[in-house]
This record gives C-alpha cells, sequence and structure tokens, in this order.
C-alpha cells in the first residue's frame, strides 16, 4: 500500500490516475466497510466527478501540489458541503450546516483533493461506542474485536485499511494520536491555534485541533502544509539527527498492566534514533498527573456549557458515556475551571523551560495496543481504556505532537510513540519521525485483508458512588439536568471530586522550579 507521497509520485509520472485510486478506494469499502464501520457518509459520485477534474487539471498541466487526485476521509465532527455534519450523535440537527465547507475542507479541495466521505467518531468526540444507538460501531482492521480509539476512529481505521490514502481528524484529549497508535499509522496532532477550527463541532474550545492522518509524517507534512497554509514550515528531511537533544519520558507511561512488548519496542525506538546521531537524555515531566484532573475539568467545563440545553431536554439522545462526561462539567465550580486554566498556564511555562535542555521529547502513545470492546464496553467513565493512554498531557499544552508506530504487541496489534516538541515547531517533529521511518517500516505494514471479526458482549453500565453523592445531585438539578439525569451522573466518576480538589492544593511556591525536582511533580 503506497505513502500518500508515494502515491502522488505515481500520479505525476503516469502510472495511475486519480479515478482509479477512488475507483480502489470504493472497492475497499464495499468489501470492508460493513465490518469496519469506517463511513457514516460516503460521497461516492462527487468523489469520482473530484477524481476526474483531478485527472483532467493534471493532463493540461496545472498542478495544484502533493494532495491533487489523492482520496481523503474527514471526520463527521468537520463540515463539508456534500450533507449534514452529525458528530456521530442523534443529538445533532441535520440542517445545521448542510452545503457548507470548513475552513481546512476548503483549502484541501482548493489543493485538489478528493472528498471521499464522513469518518465515525466517539460521539462528540467524547464518549466510548455504545452498541445501543443505531449508528456505525468503528472497529480495527488489525482486529475487528478490537478497538481503533477515538476520537477519530474512522479516520485512522479507513487509512489503515486502504479506504482512503489520508484523513482529517481532530484532537482534544489525544483523538488523533490515541486511533494513529491503535490502526499502526501516523498521526499529527499541531500547535494550538496552527489551524482553523471553525467549521468543526466544538467539544473544548481551549484545547480543540484539526490535524492530519496517513501512513507516514511526510504524508502528515504534505496535508499539513495545505490545510495550515501559515506558519508550519516545510520539514527539511535530513535524516542526521546530530546534535539534536532527545528528551525521553518514562515515568509514568509504563503502569501495571502495560504490555510486555512496548519496553523492547520503546527502547528501540529511542535506539534508532542515537543511531541517527541523537543524544538520549531521560527527562520527566512536569505535572504529569495533575494535568490529566486539569484536562479532565477543562473538557468537562467547556462541553458542558456547550451541550447544556441540549443534556437538560435530550439526556436519552446522547450516548451514555457522553452524557456523562458531559455532566462532570455540572459538577465543577468555577473555582475548579479556573484552577484548571491556572495549572495549565503553570505547566506551560515549566514545559517551554524543558525545551530549554532538549528539542524534542519522545514518550510512548498509549502503553498497551488496542483493547479489546469487551474489556469496556458498557464502562460510563472507559476506566478501562485512558489511563493506558498518554495524550492527554499535551493537550492541555498546545505544543505539536506527533504519534509513529513502533512495533506490535504478540498478538498482533500496532504500538506506537509521540515525539512533541516546543510550540510551532512542527517542522523539526516531522523531521523527526520522517528520520525514524527511513530506519524501519512500521508505518508500511498493513492489516489482514480481510480482517475477521469476533463476539462483542456488552457490559452493564458500571455505577459507582462519587464522593457526596447528594451533593453532586444539588450541583445536576441546579444546572437543569432532569432527575435520571442527576441519579445517573451523580453516580457514575469515582474520585472525581478528590481528584479536582486536589488541584487546588497546587501553588506557585510548591512548584517553583518543578523541572528540577522531578520526584515532587505529582500527588496531591
Amino acid at each position: 500500500m503506497r505513502t500518500l507521497t508515494e502515491t502522488a509520485a505515481a500520479l505525476r509520472a503516469g502510472e495511475v490516475t486519480s479515478v482509479d485510486l477512488v475507483e480502489q478506494a470504493l472497492a475497499a469499502a464495499e468489501r470492508l466497510d460493513g465490518t469496519l464501520g469506517v463511513y457514516l457518509a460516503r460521497f461516492d459520485e462527487q468523489a469520482l466527478r473530484a477524481a476526474r477534474r483531478a485527472d483532467r487539471d493534471m493532463a493540461d498541466g496545472v498542478d495544484r501540489g502533493p494532495l491533487q487526485g489523492i482520496p481523503v476521509g474527514v471526520k463527521d465532527m468537520i463540515m463539508t458541503s456534500e450533507g449534514p455534519t452529525t458528530a456521530q450523535s442523534l443529538v445533532r440537527d441535520p440542517l445545521w450546516d448542510t452545503g457548507r465547507d470548513a475552513p481546512v475542507v476548503a483549502r484541501l479541495r482548493e489543493a485538489g483533493a478528493v472528498i471521499m466521505g464522513k469518518t465515525t467518531l466517539m460521539e462528540f468526540g467524547f464518549g466510548v461506542p455504545d452498541p445501543a444507538k443505531p449508528l456505525p460501531l468503528p472497529r480495527n482492521p488489525w482486529d475487528t474485536r478490537a478497538w481503533p480509539g477515538g476520537s477519530s476512529s474512522g479516520s485512522a481505521s479507513g487509512v489503515a485499511a486502504g479506504l482512503f490514502t489520508a484523513s482529517i481528524g481532530s484532537d482534544t484529549g489525544g483523538s488523533i494520536r490515541m486511533p494513529a497508535a491503535f490502526c499502526g499509522i501516523t498521526g499529527l496532532m499541531p500547535t494550538y491555534g496552527l489551524v482553523p477550527t471553525t467549521g468543526c463541532v466544538p467539544l473544548a474550545y481551549s484545547m480543540d485541533r484539526v490535524g492530519p492522518l496517513g501512513r507516514s509524517a511526510r504524508d502528515c507534512a504534505a496535508v499539513l502544509d495545505v490545510i495550515a497554509q501559515r506558519g508550519s514550515g516545510r520539514p527539511v528531511y535530513d535524516p542526521d539527527l546530530s546534535g539534536l537533544r532527545v528528551g525521553v519520558v518514562r515515568a509514568g507511561h509504563f503502569p501495571d498492566g502495560t504490555d510486555p512488548a512496548l519496553a523492547e519496542a520503546f527502547d528501540r525506538t529511542t535506539a534508532a534514533l542515537a543511531a541517527r546521531g541523537a543524544s538520549i537524555v531521560d527527562v520527566m515531566l512536569p505535572y504529569f498527573d495533575e494535568l490529566t484532573t486539569a484536562a479532565y475539568v477543562t473538557v468537562a467545563s467547556e462541553g458542558f456549557a456547550y451541550h447544556r440545553d441540549d443534556l437538560i431536554t435530550r439526556w436519552d439522545d446522547y450516548f451514555a458515556s457522553t452524557r456523562g462526561l458531559l455532566a462532570l462539567g455540572a459538577m465543577s465550580s468555577g473555582a475548579d475551571y479556573v484552577q484548571a486554566q491556572r495549572l495549565r498556564q503553570l505547566a506551560q511555562g515549566a514545559v517551554t523551560r524543558l525545551f530549554a535542555t532538549v528539542d524534542v521529547i519522545v514518550s510512548p502513545t498509549a502503553s498497551t495496543g488496542a483493547p479489546l470492546f469487551d474489556e469496556f464496553h458498557g464502562a460510563l467513565d472507559s476506566s478501562a481504556v485512558f489511563p493506558m493512554v498518554h495524550t492527554l498531557y499535551w493537550s492541555t499544552l498546545g505544543n505539536p505532537v506527533l504519534a509513529v508506530p513502533i512495533g506490535f504487541t504478540a498478538s498482533g496489534l500496532p504500538l506506537s510513540c509521540q515525539i512533541a516538541g516546543p510550540a510551532f515547531a512542527e517542522a523539526l517533529i516531522l523531521r523527526v519521525g520522517d528520520a525514524y521511518q527511513q530506519d524501519t517500516d512500521w508505518h508500511l505494514r498493513t492489516p489482514p485483508n480481510e480482517p475477521g471479526t469476533g463476539p462483542v458482549t456488552p457490559r452493564e453500565p458500571r455505577h459507582q458512588p462519587i464522593g457526596d453523592a447528594q451533593a453532586a445531585r444539588t450541583l445536576l438539578a441546579a444546572a437543569g439536568l432532569p432527575g435520571q439525569a442527576r441519579a445517573e451522573a451523580a453516580a457514575a466518576y469515582p474520585g472525581y471530586r478528590a481528584a479536582v480538589d486536589g488541584l487546588h492544593a497546587i501553588t506557585e511556591t510548591r512548584y517553583a522550579e518543578p523541572v528540577l525536582q522531578p520526584r515532587e511533580l505529582s500527588g496531591p
């Protein structure tokens, strides 16, 4: 299976046409999508028309760049003119955005890309899959008993399975990097603000980002160059990393339950960078545990602000996990939200100081391969999945992060690491990712052509008490949520209040120089 950059070269050499590519992608969708659940909507006729136009342009000598004639999938959080944007939810008004393109989609079209359709996701980028809802259940092409990750589920699995060459996702807490990791492809979360989020259904305004997924770092760079249109800087693909200082993070990323193959794969990855001339330095991330809590407070509070009216009137239409997570926003005070933002600011200063000592920071994207559906279906708090995924930290900070595949578990599921850099250092982290991919072929591995499927057994929702349940119900009632919502949400999330209270214990005095005192960074 060719990368985007290889496909673009083949198009220009006349080895293949855009129509050929689209027809191959449509054939793959016909064969696989009934199992994989990649698409919420396909734009077959529109895609073929766009492909014919791309072929005519190239025949006439009109060169729109490397995306010209390339099949691209778009996450169904992002507006396209072909149809409504549902965010994989029954709640969305289907007439809200019909007939309009988000800026990123308009830029893709201007560059000659072929929009194949809208891809599946976690509802509103937040809730875990819910088989009780009449919507596609996205699966992992490496093992369809497994989840492809989220929230950009179909965007990642579609690239891995060959239903399109590249895709667009959004990332608020890991929604590009997690599915890229679980599906064995490459995904880039750009610097906050680099790529416009206008026309993307919001989850958390201060954390939402839009970015590319592809087979390789070079693929992601080609897409980023189009959708950013400013300041990203084109990578200079020099595999010589001499003089580059690579900070390596292990603390907090190998918890109990880590897949046995990860340590060797991660060590092999850092050794490959060292062989290219990089110097390897062990580092610890300041405020690592606390920023996870700050992320939940921020996403829940900002998400609840957006969804409050619909949660009051259409509680049952939401996925059970989505409404429960959003309801955390009603149980978070203004002081909680402010303290979470204050911590984000403190941590950004600490991380900026850390980047004065290293150029990039490398860590596992997740501690395991993709979880099987049986491991977390019905878990309203997603507790069986997300502690093993290490993306939330960087989401709160605004830095760019690239996820690249680095190997496989014993059961054949992909493993991944993430490469983080200073703000607007996309060119640098893409260069590092590309240098690594010159020596490895993990990003070129493809899933079985006909993935098998195993049974999925949904579990009953797990309700556990959260601190003072009556106090939680009082807050939910004050927010206007109905009685059923109060009973459900108040009992769903153990420890949330205690974790949030821990944020209030943090002061500038205690954490004056967190980078220099890494052993004191986590804990209340």
